[in-house]
């Protein structure tokens, strides 16, 4: 075992694979997963495991810069909302409203990962845009840092809470 580390080993190898702007899809017991899609599922019955236990780990293991979800999520379910503010604030991460159509239709297909969880949370569907440790490139001095860099960088440094 290792500890610290993510047990499930389909999952491990998934975000092993991942790379800047790949989309992993972390969606409700519910969300309809394209056929042909890489699906780790985790839930294994109502309520387990929460997709909020999933964004906690995943904050752990990896770098996002954008998590989308519906907008309906920050007026129909605020308890959630605020939730995904806490997981986030001070990751650098920006929040993208989208629709639960676009979700299904656009990002799903899209997506290199999806991780279903057991959740009947409702609107609980969210696409995490990965990145990279901005703190860790551009560090020579003759390179020049890109804006986006620069701007993650401050939201990481001044433990910014993201918002829609």
């Amino acid at each position: 075992m290792r500890p610290g580390r993510i047990l499930h080993p389909e999952l491990a190898k998934a975000l092993a694979t991942c790379g800047h702007t790949d989309i992993i899809l972390v969606t409700d017991a519910g969300f309809p997963i394209p056929k042909d899609a890489n699906r780790i599922d985790l839930g294994y019955y109502a309520g387990a495991v929460d997709v909020l236990d999933i964004l906690k780990m995943l904050r752990k293991e990896i770098f996002v810069e954008e998590v989308a979800f519906a907008t309906e999520v920050k007026t129909h379910h605020p308890a959630l909302y605020k939730d995904l503010q806490e997981i986030y604030t001070g990751s650098g991460a920006v929040f993208k409203g989208t629709t639960h159509e676009v979700l299904v239709e656009e990002i799903a297909p899209k997506a290199k990962v999806v991780i279903r969880s057991g959740s009947l949370n409702a609107w609980a569907n969210f696409a995490l845009t990965c990145s990279t440790d901005p703190f860790a490139w551009f560090t020579e001095e003759d390179v020049t840092i890109l804006p986006a860099y620069v701007e993650r960088r401050r939201r990481i440094s001044e433990n910014e809470v993201p918002s829609l």
